[in-house]
Parts: structure tokens; C-alpha cells; sequence
């Protein structure tokens, strides 16, 4: 795609939103939202920006996985990889896309977030929720409000699911295909989703129950590219041919193929079972998920001297002869097949009745790592004939929340107060494998453990000044406990000190409605985030199995955060526009350094960095029936500055702009009514070119970057009815290549049925 066509496109998707009409003027509602559907009232507390996404927003995404439907939610982004990806980690505004701790996502009021560790290796658990399911979707950013805990440094989400409201069977089917090109691979990916259910409710009783199961499979396209790596040209070599060069490369050298596409199957379980009489409320969740992720196809683009494909040697030492360069393919370890497992569970309990003259509420969760495996062959060969291999076993890992809150209002003051807790528990191994499909005759090569628990209570008060002002006064403060931290290699064994801390986190919130049709909010907070086990215990493997020692920090210390966020929202009639600037500060931010080690397997080191420092400006629009009757517009630009200011561990990175963060964010969705049972929805979204690394020196647009992104998506939908519902649509419209390391999906199309009776 030119430079120009990109240009145009980016034109064309934020001219008309941008252009402002003042129309007839409405009073501005009680909670500042943006994108603000208002059939429900939002499900978390709305500090500082906030959007409720509804079935109107909802309905017009292409949504294979739920984590779809907030793609065009304002200066917000989840990096998913392709259907199904078990690393799809959400950011807010100048959050790093591997800063997966600092995002509280729930479902229902029950935590998913995985704060085992932090990084793209520890994504909400999505898969416990169908695109289906979702009722509403609330999203909140920064960490405005006292009754969550310092994971919302980033922002909050909370998905509602669908409540059984009447005696009803559902079910959809989906099926999609994504051409992809990209080197020497060509492959067209099919895969298709089914999913059925049912729902009951009592017709004079206070009980309800809904049911449904799914299943998604799929074929992605691969994840990674093997490469040659330079070796001194003295000494015999294999004579090979082949390889693809692709001079964009930070390592110049050619790509000798791919590491397989990825083959995906879930399979979901849930089931919600609600009483509700009077103001009495209670309800129960479980879900289960099954998981495989397998990669057993790799695609060699080499050739060996009789034009077979070459996948490696351990003749020469492993020396290769390409166009008269000697290069080396690291034999044992490329071309490599895996299997990984997951099956997890999630359990909660809610109530919430009248109790004193108080609302109170409190909910029980915990989501269990019923089982989780990954599986790898030491190359291809092993990998063809179940040779050896390596094994990691998950367990036991598993995690437990609790939430408890009373709210009343006596006068001019609602008050709320409350307390959190959890707590954490990781425990994984890695063994050598004589056969790795069976991970038979295994040999221990190293365990870590560790768990974490915190407690937090909250107080406060929303007092109502006048009829245009009310001032909120919050403070939060919670204790934190690690503990249980170690390791065990054959070399011997480490355990780790306990750790204790703690932190008292003021909040202040003003909002103000200084005329008719406009509304203003000012939000100030401080926020704690305390390391995760996997930041202080659970770090990397070398390419043999081994434990990497330098990996990981049982010293981290806590991120601290200063916050302010400023929204001025106006309604004019059938457009509503809302500016926001915030600003953040983080004392001892935890940052994941990648790189390479000896054997050229990427890992991670996390280390606190002294000081960095974000600030930026949003705007927002959204229109209904405007300019055109039937035409719905929700449309948002960002401008996002955010900086390393101080690391003593890392001077070069000082002043430069943060890694994976674009100086631009637009996103926006255009829904057009053709008639009363046809909708078109038009989706775009955009992301400048941002720094691959925390120095600022890599900056590209091919594997190993994170790249500037531009993908147009569409979608046709008619309906039959009251029962019967047609979708068409294609993501990626005009076939963008992007990346965030990993590439993106290509141009991806889909279709999609349902049935309600």
C-alpha cells in the first residue's frame, strides 16, 4: 500500500467525524461517558474517562473473539495477534503492550486478569467469554476511582454478560478465511466457530438460568521466522539454496522459513444461575475452557543440493553455504514442532442485598489451571519421528478474589467504603523429554514458585455541592505480602525472603456542569502496583531448558503513580464532543528489557526503571443520525507523549520516546441504518510508527518491530425477523501488513448466522 494511499484512507476516516455541526441542546447526563450507550447504567465506577459500549457499538464489529468488540474504543488497544490468541494483552493511552499487570479486566465484577506475571505471556482469560455472551462492555482508564486496586494504573474493564431474561434456545455459527502471504509463505487459513445455548426464567419466580457452549477452530498464520545467522567463513560447509532476504530486517540476513502455521481449538462450557427478589440479588458463574494451540507444520524456504527441502545439519558443525556465505541454523533448536495445552476454570459467587440501611454487596472468584502444557520438539527431525524434546507443566497455579463494598447515601453524601483481597500462586516446571510428544522419560531441569496476597480497603465519599457540582474524596490502602518465592534446579536449589509492602493512595474527583449541555471533570490520584510472582520469581529459559538466573528480580520494587485527568464534554444535539488531556507520572516502573541470549532464544529481564513520565490529549466525537439520517458516528484522535525521563540502569534511554507506544491513536466505527432490517458498519483504525525498543534506535515495518498499523474493517448485517440474523463483513479491507513483532492478520473474511427462538 503507498504512502499516499495511506494518507488518503487516514484522511478519508476522520474527516466527517471530525467535523462539527452545532444542533439542538440536551442536558448533560450524571456520569461523563463517552461513547456512552444508556440503556444500562456503566458497571464500574466512572473516574475520569469512561466508555460503555452496548449492543449498538457491539454489533457492528467483526468479532471472532470478545476481546474484538472494544477495538475502537478511544486511545485503547488489545494486541491480538489473530483468532484466538491466548496473548492478547490490552493497553490504555501509554501503556506498553506488554504491561499486562497494569490492566484490571473483569467479567461480571469477577477478576480475569492474570497478575501472575507481567508481560504478553499473562493476557486476561479472555476465552471465558464468547463474543456472544457480552450484554455491555465498560471500559474506564486510569486509577480515578478507590475501589480498585493499583492494577488499574492503566484502566479498568468490566464485561456484563447476557442475564437470562425469557425461556430461549440461541446459537451462531461462524466461518472466515484469511489469504496470507508473507515471504516464501502462502497459505490460505480457514477455520469457523459454532455455538448454542439456552436461557429460562422463571415466569412468576425469582430464578433464572442461562447456558451455552462453543467451540472455535482455526488455522492463523505463523507467528515467527526462522533466520541464518552469520558464521566465519573458513571451514567445510553444507551447500544449500534458497532463503528469502528481506533488507528491512534488524539482522540482515535471510529468512530460512517459518515457524509453522498455528492450529487453535476452544472449546467454552458456561453456565449463570440468578436469583433476584426486591433488592435482593444473588448469582453464580462457572466456565470452562479447553484449549489446544499446536504448530506442527513448519515451512523450510531452503533447499539442499538435490532441491529437497533442508531443514538443518549437524554436519560441519552446522555450517552453511549460501551464495558464497558461510551461516549457521543453530541445527537442534530450528524447525522445532509444539503442543501447548490449556484448561482452566472459572468459579464465582455474588450477592448483593440490603443490609443496615446499606447497599452491600460482595463477590468470590477464582479462576484454576485445571492444566496447562507446552510441548517441544529439539528440531525437526525429533520432531518428526517423537524424538526428544522439552516439557513445561503449569500447576499448582490458580488464583482467588474477594470484593465486599457498602454504599449509602445520607443527604449529600454517597458513601462507599470496602475491602479487596487476593491472592496469587504460580508453581512451573521444565523437564527434558526422551519423546516429547508424550513427554516420556522426563528429567527435571528446573521449577519456580512463588505467591503473592494483598488486602485493600477503600473509603469515599461523593458529596453533592450544588445541583452542578459534586466533589469525591477517596482513599485507599492496601497491604502486600510475597512469599513462597523459589526455585529448583539440578544444580541445587534457591528460596527467596518474603517480601512485605504497603500504600495509602489519596483520589479527588470534581465534576461540573458550569452551563447547559456542558459538563467538566477533573480527576487527581496516586496508585500502587505491586510486583507480580512472575516479576520476582518466574523468568526465562535459555535455548537448552535452563533456568535463566537473569530473568528475573526478587527485589523489585513497587510502581508508584501520580495522575490527573481533565474532561470538557458538550451536547449539541445530535453531536456530542468530549476533549480530555491527562497526565502520568511512575516512580520505579517495571519494564520487561527483551533481548537475546547465547543461543538466540528471546527472553526477558524485568528491572525497575527510576522515572517515566506520560501525558496526552483526546478527542472524541460521536454523532447520531448526523449528517445523514440513519448514520451513527463514533470517532476518537490521541496524541500520546510518553517518555523515559530517568533509569540509571539504562541511560540511552532517557528522554526517548517509550517502546510499542505511537505518538497517534485514531480509531473509529460508522454505522449506516439502509433500512429497518440492514445495517453497514465501516471501522478504521490507526497507530504511527512507534519505537521497537526502549533506546529508540529500532524502528521498522517487518517481523521483529512494531510497525505502523492502518486497517479498514466492514460489515453487512440483515435481519430475518425477530429469530433470524445474516452477517458478511471483512477485516483488514485493504490488506495492511503490520506487526508487533509478530504479524497481524491479513486481509480476513467472514460470515456469520444466528438464530434466537
Amino acid at each position: 500500500m503507498s504512502e499516499f494511499s495511506r494518507r488518503r484512507l487516514l484522511a478519508a476516516l476522520i474527516a466527517i467525524p471530525l467535523a462539527y455541526c452545532p444542533a439542538k441542546a440536551e442536558d448533560p447526563t450524571d456520569s461523563i461517558l463517552v461513547i456512552g450507550q444508556r440503556d444500562r447504567p456503566i458497571s464500574i465506577e466512572p473516574r475520569g474517562l469512561s466508555v460503555s459500549l452496548g449492543d449498538q457499538q457491539l454489533k457492528a464489529v467483526n468479532a471472532f473473539n470478545v476481546e474484538d468488540l472494544i477495538k475502537y474504543a478511544p486511545d485503547f488497544f488489545v494486541r491480538t495477534r489473530f483468532i484466538g490468541d491466548n496473548n492478547a494483552v490490552p493497553g490504555f493511552r501509554g501503556t506498553h503492550s506488554t504491561q499486562s499487570a497494569r490492566a484490571l479486566v473483569m467479567v461480571d465484577g469477577f477478576v480475569i486478569s492474570n497478575f501472575l506475571g507481567n508481560s504478553f505471556a499473562f493476557p486476561p482469560a479472555w476465552g471465558t467469554v464468547s463474543p456472544t455472551e457480552v450484554g455491555q462492555f465498560d471500559v474506564v482508564y486510569g486509577p480515578y476511582s478507590a475501589r480498585y486496586p493499583g492494577n488499574s494504573m492503566g484502566g479498568i474493564v468490566n464485561i456484563t454478560t447476557r442475564a437470562p431474561e425469557r425461556t430461549e434456545a440461541f446459537g451462531t455459527v461462524q466461518g472466515f478465511i484469511q489469504p496470507y502471504r508473507q515471504y516464501a509463505t502462502q497459505e490460505s487459513l480457514w477455520g469457523g466457530s459454532v455455538e448454542a445455548g439456552f436461557g429460562f426464567k422463571q415466569k412468576d419466580g425469582p430464578f433464572s438460568i442461562r447456558v451455552s457452549g462453543r467451540r472455535l477452530e482455526t488455522d492463523a498464520q505463523p507467528q515467527q521466522y526462522y533466520q541464518l545467522v552469520a558464521a566465519p567463513a573458513a571451514g567445510a560447509s553444507t551447500p544449500i539454496s534458497g532463503g528469502v532476504v528481506d533488507p528491512a530486517l534488524l539482522m540482515q540476513t535471510p529468512v530460512a522459513g517459518d515457524f509453522s502455521p498455528v492450529h487453535e481449538r476452544q472449546d467454552q462450557l458456561r453456565a449463570q444461575l440468578r436469583f433476584d427478589s426486591g433488592d435482593v440479588h444473588a448469582e453464580a458463574l462457572f466456565v470452562y475452557w479447553w484449549n489446544v494451540e499446536s504448530q506442527l507444520h513448519p515451512n523450510t524456504y531452503l533447499r539442499d543440493a538435490a532441491g529437497n527441502p533442508f531443514y538443518g545439519t549437524s554436519a560441519n558443525g552446522g555450517r552453511l553455504l549460501l551464495n558464497g556465505t558461510a551461516y549457521t541454523l543453530n541445527g537442534s533448536s530450528s524447525f522445532n514442532l509444539g503442543i501447548a495445552r490449556k484448561n482452566e476454570w472459572l468459579g464465582g459467587l455474588k450477592i448483593a442485598a440490603p443490609l443496615l440501611g446499606f447497599a452491600v454487596s460482595a463477590n468470590l472468584s477464582t479462576l484454576q489451571f485445571d492444566k496447562q502444557t507446552m510441548r517441544r520438539s529439539n528440531g525437526y527431525l525429533a520432531g518428526q519421528t517423537d524424538g526428544p524434546g522439552l516439557s513445561i507443566e503449569q500447576g499448582p497455579t490458580d488464583w482467588y478474589t474477594l470484593d465486599i463494598s457498602a454504599t449509602r447515601t445520607i443527604g449529600a453524601h454517597a458513601i462507599a467504603f470496602g475491602i479487596n483481597a487476593n491472592r496469587y500462586r504460580t508453581d512451573q516446571s521444565t523437564f527434558g523429554t526422551t519423546h516429547w510428544r508424550e513427554a516420556t522419560g522426563p528429567l527435571l531441569s528446573n521449577e519456580i514458585f512463588g505467591k503473592s496476597r494483598a488486602i485493600g480497603m477503600f473509603v469515599e465519599d461523593e458529596i453533592t455541592l450544588s445541583d452542578r457540582l459534586t466533589v469525591t474524596p477517596a482513599v485507599r490502602t492496601d497491604f502486600w505480602r510475597a512469599y513462597d518465592g523459589g526455585r529448583i534446579e539440578a544444580v541445587g536449589r534457591a528460596f527467596y525472603p518474603p517480601r512485605h509492602d504497603h500504600a495509602v493512595d489519596p483520589k479527588l474527583s470534581a465534576r461540573w456542569a458550569p452551563a447547559s449541555n456542558w459538563a467538566a471533570e477533573l480527576s487527581l490520584a496516586t496508585a500502587t502496583r505491586f510486583p507480580t510472582v512472575g516479576e520476582l520469581y518466574q523468568g526465562t529459559l535459555n535455548g537448552d531448558g535452563s533456568f535463566n538466573i537473569n530473568s528475573f528480580d526478587p527485589s523489585l520494587k513497587a510502581e508508584r503513580s501520580h495522575d490527573a485527568n481533565l474532561l470538557l464534554r458538550h451536547h449539541a444535539g445530535r453531536v456530542t464532543v468530549t476533549g480530555s488531556i491527562f497526565y502520568q507520572r511512575v516512580k520505579n516502573a517495571i519494564f520487561s528489557y527483551l533481548g537475546f541470549n547465547q543461543n538466540g532464544v528471546s527472553t526477558s529481564t524485568f528491572k525497575n526503571i527510576d522515572l517515566t513520565r506520560q501525558y496526552g490529549a483526546e478527542l472524541i466525537v460521536e454523532a447520531s443520525d448526523w449528517p445523514l439520517e440513519g448514520l451513527d458516528i463514533d470517532a476518537n484522535a490521541a496524541w500520546i507523549d510518553a517518555i523515559t525521563v530517568r533509569n540509571r540502569a539504562d541511560p540511552a534511554s532517557e528522554g526517548v520516546q517509550f517502546a510499542r507506544i505511537p505518538r497517534w491513536r485514531l480509531n473509529a466505527n460508522l454505522r449506516y441504518r439502509i433500512d429497518s432490517a440492514t445495517d453497514l458498519s465501516i471501522g478504521g483504525r490507526y497507530a504511527s510508527r512507534p519505537n521497537s525498543d526502549i533506546d529508540g534506535l529500532q524502528r521498522g515495518d517487518t517481523y521483529g518491530y512494531t510497525s505502523e498499523l492502518l486497517q479498514i474493517d466492514a460489515k453487512l448485517s440483515h435481519r430475518i425477523g425477530d429469530s433470524l440474523h445474516l452477517s458478511a463483513g471483512v477485516n483488514n479491507l485493504t490488506n495492511d501488513k503490520a506487526w508487533v513483532f509478530h504479524p497481524y492478520p491479513q486481509r480476513t473474511f467472514v460470515i456469520e448466522a444466528g438464530w434466537t427462538l
